[in-house]
Parts: C-alpha cells; sequence; structure tokens
C-alpha cells in the first residue's frame, strides 16, 4: 500500500488507506449508504475521521445498520442504550440528530423518490470533480455545500452544517477532491 502516492490525509494507518482507496469521491447511489454518510459525518463533528473510522463497525452494529425506517422509531430507551455504548460517540445531541435526521430522511425519500435522486441535484446530476494542487487548495465548504445545507436544515435535519455537508459530499462522491499527484486522481 505504501508505494502508491495518495493524497496526504490518508497517512499510514491502514483503516485511513483502505478508506480513501476504496470510498472517498467514489460515487455512491445507495440510500442507506447515503444516509450512513450522513450520520457518520454529523457524529464526527468536533473529532477527527479515524475516530469515527474506528467506530463505524458500532455505530452499524447499534445503529440496525443504519436502517433510516428503524432508526426513526427509536425511543428514548434506546436512545439512552445508545448512550451507554462506548462503542460510539456517546453525545446525547448528535444522538438525537441521528433518529431526527432518520424521520427528515423518510420524508425526503418519500418527496424525490430516493434521497439519492435528491442530494445529487446539488452537483447537477454528475460528481464535480476537482484536481487541487495540494491539500491546502481543497476547500472546507462550497456554495453547493451552502446549498444542500440550508435545504437540509429547512427539511429539520441537524448537524449539518456546510462544513459537515461538504465532507459528506467528498465521502460520497459528490465531490472528487484527489490531489492531483494521487494515484486515485489519475484513475478517475
Amino acid at each position: 500500500m505504501a508505494e502508491l502516492n495518495r493524497c496526504g490525509w490518508a497517512g499510514s494507518d491502514p483503516l485511513y488507506v483502505r478508506y480513501h482507496d476504496d470510498e472517498w469521491g467514489v460515487p455512491v447511489h445507495d440510500d442507506r449508504r447515503l444516509f450512513e454518510m450522513l450520520i457518520l459525518e454529523g457524529a464526527q463533528a468536533g473529532l477527527s475521521w479515524i475516530t469515527i473510522l474506528r467506530k463505524r463497525p458500532a455505530y452499524r452494529k447499534t445503529f440496525d445498520r443504519f436502517d433510516p425506517k428503524k432508526i426513526a422509531a427509536y425511543d428514548a430507551r434506546k436512545r439512552r442504550a445508545l448512550l451507554a455504548d462506548a462503542g460510539i460517540v456517546r453525545n446525547r445531541l448528535k444522538i438525537d440528530a441521528a433518529v431526527d435526521n432518520a424521520r427528515a430522511f423518510l420524508k425526503v425519500r418519500e418527496e424525490f423518490g430516493s434521497f439519492d435522486a435528491y442530494v445529487w441535484r446539488f452537483v447537477g446530476g454528475r460528481p464535480k470533480v476537482n484536481r487541487p494542487r495540494t491539500l491546502g487548495d481543497i476547500p472546507v465548504r462550497t456554495a453547493e455545500s451552502d446549498a444542500l445545507s440550508k435545504d437540509l436544515q429547512s427539511r429539520g435535519f441537524r448537524f449539518v452544517g456546510s462544513t459537515i455537508c461538504y465532507a459528506f459530499m467528498q465521502a460520497v462522491g459528490l465531490v472528487d477532491d484527489h490531489v492531483r499527484a494521487c494515484y486515485r486522481a489519475r484513475q478517475a
């Protein structure tokens, strides 16, 4: 793995390298996966992404494999159980937001037919491919992430500020920000 030139943020942690190589910037059109990444990006607020990657298996288990219908039905007892689970980020606001976001997600899916159809509108239906020279050239937010954030918030989503939305957009391939020297940029 080390012989390939990657975006500098991938470092050498095998979990991070695998995420960079196999997921980051790859277009996602599966609603459950889109929902998972939206919840995980919100959980990441104030933390490092590697922390969330390490906790992702526990999130998948405790959050019913990110089934939005099940999460939307979580009651106070389930939320208390989540707060006691050391495998995830034990933050009441983030857990409550995940439940609220599941409910909002289901409404968006009902309105647009799929969350995929909804979210890809913000980039005109095609990945926005950027080729920054350096990591410092990658923005933390854009006009598209501002628009997505504003629209999600108007629909009742929480922990979806513009910076979180841009990270989500990168994670699910709405945006491809692999730096020019990265081997993944040359594959696209």
